[in-house]
């Protein structure tokens, strides 16, 4: 019976504290899908792909906003706990949200138009900067030794859900209403709905509990102790970041860019490019447990630099062969292979990244690294993809952006996991510091 008991309640704190992490991806995934509406409506050009690029640039600005909030906010929640922490990172998020939904367009207010959806798209990456940390370190110290990877996991998994809601409303959305429709006031309706479930997510947040981790510390850093310890440990940083690289570009390629991709360079319909993504959801949503569980048995480190080698050396011609052979059945099967790539990779690195991290700066650590590389590799995936195919004429070279990022995770994944035969750490309990 305590079994049980214990499970559910597991169960319901997964649930409270990753209902944030919905809304996070639930909002990226929709500026990243409807960036022609947006940038029809917010970035006048009567060049399609200079506009479409100033909208890529923006959903690239709420990610250089990411480092920052991981510091200030990551430091914060280190201090105050992660339950307040994560109620503070809700709420920045709900006011960008609130902002993009209502903004009038560029013919409204002119140029005031694309500096409030700038500022809304800050504010959002601003706040996202610590929420996927924050989260990550909360379910990493509910968890055990034993299910760790599985239980954190489920950071990533919730934003697949948000993922395929997303995808099913556009789909119905665009079944229900004309192109100019969508065009002109459509394309916000998603948002809205957005707003209106931010009530729920408050009630769920306000329902954490502070984890036991958090409170047998004896003492909490003070700002300038977490800003000494996170120098200090730079190194640990730095390989998370790159470590963070391919689970951030594998991530916007299969869901943000794909969208566009399968419109704009594959010339396949919304509908085809929508359904593809729902898809995509499902099957990270299979993917992402499997990850966890595995680490979970063999250890993080196999599964990590098996991933990235195979990443490496299939990426390119896993795309070309679609390229040559274009339909929707192959789209979907050159889906499912990265799906693949970014469900067990992922699955693995989130709890890696979390035992490396020192305890007292366990928050903002993780959220730096992270954030870093969705700053530096996520958040410019659909604009350097956009750039190579555009520049070169090849509709495959996004796959070089692919094994870049896949290159510097594994040697930051051989750096990290160095050392253990297991590769199982304790580090929750007492984090291992990386040697100079």
């Amino acid at each position: 019976m305590d079994v049980v008991n214990n499970r559910r309640a597991t169960f319901k704190k997964i649930l409270n504290v990753t209902s944030g992490n919905f809304l996070e991806q639930y909002d990226f995934f929709l500026f990243g899908f409807y960036a022609t509406y947006i940038a029809a409506k917010f970035f006048h050009s009567d060049n399609e792909y200079v506009s479409l690029m100033m909208t890529f640039t923006v959903f690239a600005a709420g990610f250089l906003m990411r480092p920052l909030g991981a510091i200030f906010l990551g430091a914060y929640v280190d201090r105050i706990g992660r339950r307040k922490g994560l109620i503070v990172t809700l709420s920045l998020m709900a006011i960008g949200t609130i902002l993009i939904t209502f903004v009038p367009g560029y013919d409204t207010i002119g140029i005031m138009a694309p500096i409030l959806v700038v500022i809304g798209r800050l504010l959002q990456g601003f706040s996202a900067g610590v929420e996927s940390g924050g989260v990550s370190i909360y379910l990493a110290e509910i968890a055990t030794d034993k299910n760790r990877g599985f239980i954190t996991s489920w950071q990533s998994g919730s934003q697949q859900i948000a993922v395929v809601f997303a995808a099913l409303f556009g789909y119905w959305l665009n079944t229900v209403l004309t192109h100019a429709q969508v065009s002109e006031w459509g394309w916000r309706i998603p948002f809205l709905i957005g707003c209106l479930i931010i009530p729920l997510i408050f009630l769920f947040r306000r329902t954490l509990e502070e984890t036991e981790a958090f409170k047998a510390q004896k003492t909490h850093p003070s700002t300038k102790e977490i800003f000494s310890t996170l120098a200090s440990n730079w190194r640990i940083v730095l390989a998370g970041m790159m470590m963070s690289a391919m689970t951030t570009t594998t991530f916007y390629f299969i869901t943000v860019y794909t969208t566009v991709y399968a419109k704009r360079t594959l010339e396949m319909s919304v509908t085809d490019s929508l359904l593809a993504t729902v898809f995509v959801g499902l099957s990270n949503f299979f993917w992402l447990p499997m990850g966890g569980l595995l680490s979970d048995k063999i250890g993080r480190r196999p599964v990590l630099v098996g991933i990235t080698t195979l990443a490496i050396f299939t990426s390119y011609p896993v795309l070309s062969w679609l390229v040559s052979d274009i339909s929707f059945s192959n789209l979907l099967i050159t889906l499912a292979y990265f799906s693949f790539f970014f469900g067990m990779y992922n699955g693995t690195m989130v709890a890696t990244l979390a035992e490396v991290m020192p305890k007292r700066v366990r928050t903002v650590g993780f959220s730096l690294a992270f954030s870093l590389a969705a700053a530096i590799f996520g958040g410019m995936t659909p604009m350097a993809c956009t750039f190579l195919v555009e520049n070169t004429g090849n509709a495959s070279t996004p796959a070089f952006w692919l094994m870049l990022d896949a290159v510097c995770s594994l040697i930051s994944s051989l750096y990290l996991c160095r050392g253990s035969k297991q590769n199982k750490s304790d580090a929750i309990a007492e984090p291992a510091k990386v040697s100079a």
